[in-house]
């Protein structure tokens, strides 16, 4: 399947998904008799958009191309998509007017020194930064103690690189690692599935779906629900070797680093005067010790 033939099947099976998931009494539309298939019809969300039900069925077949904002927000507040969702669609469209037939190969971007710096000067929150592909691109000492069992996985890259969606669903210990793996693991999805909307031509990004998707059962059925997410942000509990139970607040931000790529930076923080926070404070020390005793000998002079 080439690049455009695979961009209107994403944009069909989101679409259709997302109207299958609303019934009638939700759209305030009336009912009458049994129904065929579930959700709404098309001409349905057709009427509630204000078009054509001859339009909308082009529009869910992927010819999407050339449709302006308006009528896409008409789309979207017809299928009560959330903001993620939103955003998501309207990256679809954008991709799809500028089109190309072969995905290409990003190159990567180094993180800048003064985003290595920022992250260390951290030092009771792991900090870190990841791409849109969820590989870790740069950390702190305590992120890199605080995920131990990730960057000690085999499913590293040949740089020691860490990957959150090859760890989740290619290592079995990730099951033990994150106490709340599944919604762990479908975060992990959906935002897996907001990059492809924002970099449907990124080959990278596309061989690491189709690797998950070939070796890991669950990654397939998560992927087959379409779920979107942009933002990740909550609580994560973990069992981490060295310390135990941690519960901690995590938060993550855009972060710039060039007029290409946007990355993400992520803190990890313990509420103060828990359990957890006296963990995390060992686990810093930990990565302190473990930090200094990496340094070379001619800066240890």
């Amino acid at each position: 399947m080439d690049d455009q033939h695979g961009h209107r099947a994403e944009i069909r099976d989101f679409l259709a998904g997302r109207r299958a998931r609303i019934t009638p009494e939700q759209a305030g539309l009336p009912t009458s008799g049994r129904r065929r298939v579930p959700g709404l019809r098309r001409e349905e969300v057709a009427v509630l958009a204000g078009v054509s039900t001859e339009w909308y069925t082009r529009l869910e077949k992927g010819h999407i191309s050339g449709v302006s904002e308006d009528v896409l927000a008409a789309v979207a507040q017809a299928l009560q998509l959330d903001e993620d969702e939103r955003t998501y669609l309207f990256d679809l469209a954008r991709a799809a007017r500028h089109a190309r037939r072969t995905p290409s190969r990003r190159r990567d971007v180094e993180t800048p020194p003064r985003i290595q710096w920022l992250l260390d000067s951290v030092t009771m929150s792991a900090a870190f930064v990841r791409n849109g592909r969820l590989d870790v691109v740069a950390t702190n000492p305590l992120a890199r103690t605080l995920h131990a069992p990730m960057f000690d996985s085999p499913t590293t890259d040949r740089r020691g690189r860490a990957d959150f969606a090859r760890y989740h669903f290619l290592d079995p210990g990730s099951q033990d690692f994150f106490t709340d793996w599944e919604a762990g693991a479908a975060a992990t999805v959906a935002l897996l599935r907001a990059e492809a909307g924002r970099e449907p031509h990124d080959r990278a990004l596309r061989e690491l779906i189709g690797e998950l998707s070939t070796l890991s059962a669950d990654f397939r059925t998560m992927w087959a629900a379409l779920d979107v997410r942009i933002r990740h942000e909550g609580v994560k509990r973990l069992q981490h070797p060295e310390v135990g139970t941690l519960e901690l607040t995590y938060q993550s931000l855009d972060l710039p680093v060039s007029q290409r790529a946007v990355h993400d930076l992520s803190l990890y923080t313990a509420e103060p005067g828990s359990t957890s926070e006296d963990r995390l404070r060992l686990l810093a020390s930990l990565a302190a010790t473990r930090s200094r005793a990496a340094e070379p000998t001619d800066r240890l002079g």
